[in-house]
Formats: C-alpha cells, sequence, structure tokens
C-alpha cells in the first residue's frame, strides 16, 4: 500500500482577483474548481490545476480578503516544486516571470521565484515516468508548461523525529534530499530545511497543507496505520470532490490524505471547469449569499482564440 505522490497543496491569499490572474494568466494553470472552505463557507477556496483537475496538479487556496502576510517557519512548508521537461522551459519562465517585474533565482536544472503575495515555487527539470500533468494555455506552448509537482520543502528543526512517521506509518521512501512517496500512478518528494530563526506565522503567501493521495478503498486502512503509529488523525471527512483525514507529522507540518476521486467532474461539465461557483449538495442552500458576497471573479479564459 503506498501513496501516488502529493495529492494537492492548500495556501492562503488575501486576494482573490489578483490571485486568479497570477496562477492563471501566468503560470497558465486552469481553473478547475471555484468553490467555498467547506470548514468556513464564507470564503473562497480556489483550484488550480492541469486541463482535467488532476491530483497531482492541484494548487488551491483560501481566500481571507485582506489577509496580513504570512511568514513560513518551522512546521510549515515553504516552497512548491514543479516539474518542467528542459532547461529551454526554465528560459522561458525566467523570461516570462521577470516579465511580471519578479525576481527570480536560477541555477543548473532549477528556477525560484515567489508568487506576488510571496509563497515560493521551484521549477526543476525532473526526469520521470510519470505522466505530464498540463493545463492549456495561449501563450504557453505544452512542451515549456508546468507537468504537475515534484516536492515541497519544509522546515523542520529536528526532521529525525518525523522518520518513523513518514518511513513507517507513511511507506516514504527515504532518499539523498528527503523522502519519496510513490504510488502506481505517480510519485511525490518532501523534503525539509533548516528553518529561520523567526516563528512562523500563517497568513496570505503561506501553505496551510499539503494532501498526499490514495485510494478510495485504502483510505480507512490508511488512517488505521496512524493510529497505530500513534498519530492523531481526524475520521474520514466527505469534500465532496475527495474524502479526507486530516493530522499532523510530527515536525509540526498539517498533512491530509485525500482521495484520487470521485474529482472535480462530477458537478460540472469538464469543458466548463471553474466557470463558476459550485457548492457541494450539503451547501447549495447557501447559493444566494455565497454568490452575493464572495469576490466577484471573472472567468480567466474569456476572449481566449476559439478551440479549433
Amino acid at each position: 500500500m503506498r501513496l501516488d505522490g502529493i495529492h494537492h497543496i492548500t495556501a492562503i491569499t488575501a486576494d482573490a482577483p489578483g490571485n486568479v490572474a497570477f496562477y492563471t494568466g501566468v503560470l497558465g494553470l486552469r481553473l478547475v474548481k471555484k468553490t467555498v472552505n467547506q470548514d468556513n463557507p464564507s470564503i473562497y477556496h480556489l483550484f488550480y490545476a492541469d486541463e482535467q483537475g488532476d491530483p497531482g496538479s492541484d494548487l488551491t487556496f483560501f481566500e481571507f480578503p485582506g489577509a496580513a502576510r504570512g511568514r513560513a517557519g518551522a512546521g510549515m512548508v515553504h516552497c512548491v516544486v514543479w516539474r518542467v521537461a528542459s532547461e529551454s522551459a526554465l528560459d522561458f519562465w525566467q523570461e516570462r516571470i521577470e516579465d511580471t517585474g519578479a525576481g527570480t533565482t536560477r541555477e543548473e536544472g532549477r528556477l525560484r521565484f515567489a508568487d506576488p503575495e510571496g509563497l515560493e515555487h521551484e521549477l526543476a527539470v525532473v526526469q520521470t515516468p510519470d505522466p505530464p500533468l498540463v493545463a492549456e494555455h495561449p501563450e504557453i506552448p505544452a512542451e515549456l508548461a508546468l507537468q504537475g509537482f515534484e516536492a515541497v520543502r519544509a522546515y523542520a528543526a529536528d526532521p529525525e523525529q518525523s522518520r518513523s512517521v513518514l518511513e513507517q506509518a507513511l511507506a516514504f521512501t527515504p532518499g539523498d534530499d528527503g523522502w519519496e512517496a510513490r504510488g502506481e500512478r505517480r510519485g511525490g518528494r518532501y523534503s525539509y530545511d533548516p528553518p529561520p530563526i523567526e516563528p512562523g506565522i500563517e497568513g496570505a503567501g503561506t501553505v496551510h497543507h499539503v494532501a498526499w493521495a490514495c485510494t478510495i478503498d485504502e483510505q480507512p486502512a490508511w488512517r488505521e496505520r496512524l493510529l497505530r503509529a500513534c498519530a492523531p488523525v481526524t475520521p474520514q471527512i466527505d469534500r465532496f470532490y475527495f474524502q479526507s483525514l486530516y493530522f499532523r507529522e510530527p515536525s509540526g507540518v498539517l498533512f491530509e490524505l485525500a482521495t484520487m476521486g470521485p474529482g472535480f467532474a462530477v458537478d460540472e461539465d469538464p469543458a466548463h471547469l471553474g466557470e463558476r461557483i459550485s457548492l457541494p449538495p450539503a451547501f447549495e442552500h447557501l447559493r444566494e449569499h455565497a454568490e452575493r458576497s464572495l469576490t466577484p471573479l471573472p472567468d480567466p479564459r474569456a476572449g481566449w482564440p476559439a478551440r479549433a
């Protein structure tokens, strides 16, 4: 029983319109679901991903309008690592990011930058058997596009305290730079860096949690493994688009185990994902309030050239 890499990564934004503009307009991801935070349905939960909204490519954001800028510290993910296919792709992205006025840092096989709220990203040239998870964008050739997640990097003062949970309960495989979670479908990595002196502050531009992918059938067995490892874990929570378990690994990072299905097309035509506010049935009675109170967001694909 193995986890199939990273399912999704959830972060915080204070500015949904600016967030949509950056992640769809600059990074070329598809807005695949515009819904509400099910634990606080007064705010958005936005999902960006590849063209189909596949696990392994989903970067999601809770919008807390006007939230103060956060700061990553010990027990927090501080960098999202994406796969790209080549150094030519890094050339393309370095120019594209710098054209927005943002700075970049380049080394062989890697490019690092931050989004407008300070969330760090790294693009890494990766050779992998995993299928690329690519979104369509008229300005970004498919061979240069982001191809899904490679890793997340977290801050930890004592990574060894997490080893038993990562390797025994979660079956991560240790490597030269952290661990890998690799299942039958794909893989993803998890690495630690020494934390800064300043404590972390949750806020805009910080990661809230990282979710790892599992099958629906195996999720109960994962919960039992975590309980046997003395990891306090929630009961299964129905998020409608997937089922979830939550717990904090010993270094403090909030983990989720999310199922690979039923997926985002369960309530929308795949050709029109993210064009309207989607509400799971348990939240449909809030539609009038949600449509009146949530920050208005344009369809980021409005005005695109018609497909052939």
